[in-house]
């Protein structure tokens, strides 16, 4: 994903902090990961769970773009869990 700018939520900087995610992990899979799917109703923008590996270790990050300014804000990140998440991370599984 194309960010010209990364703007943190506070949500998203206590999470980081929480679960030991560094800001260099999350560039790194706003740079090179996966969208697994989009909320397109999101405001006040779309945003989109990206999945992305750092050192093997599996973290998704939600993220918003502004696609007239490409200013991204990083809503939250977090490791999936496999007991709540597919064998590849990308869906949930049923409850």
């Amino acid at each position: 994903m194309e960010c010209k700018e990364i703007v943190f939520s506070g949500h998203a900087v206590r999470g980081m902090f929480k679960r030991a995610i560094a800001r260099d992990d999350v560039q790194t899979i706003l740079l090179g990961g996966n969208a697994i799917f989009e909320y397109p109703d999101d405001k006040p923008l779309p945003s989109v769970p990206l999945l992305g590996f750092v050192g093997g270790r599996p973290i998704h990050v939600v993220v918003g773009r502004d696609p007239n300014t490409n200013r991204c804000g990083v809503i939250t990140c977090y490791e999936p869990s496999a007991a709540h998440w597919t064998e590849d991370f990308t869906r949930r599984k049923p409850s």
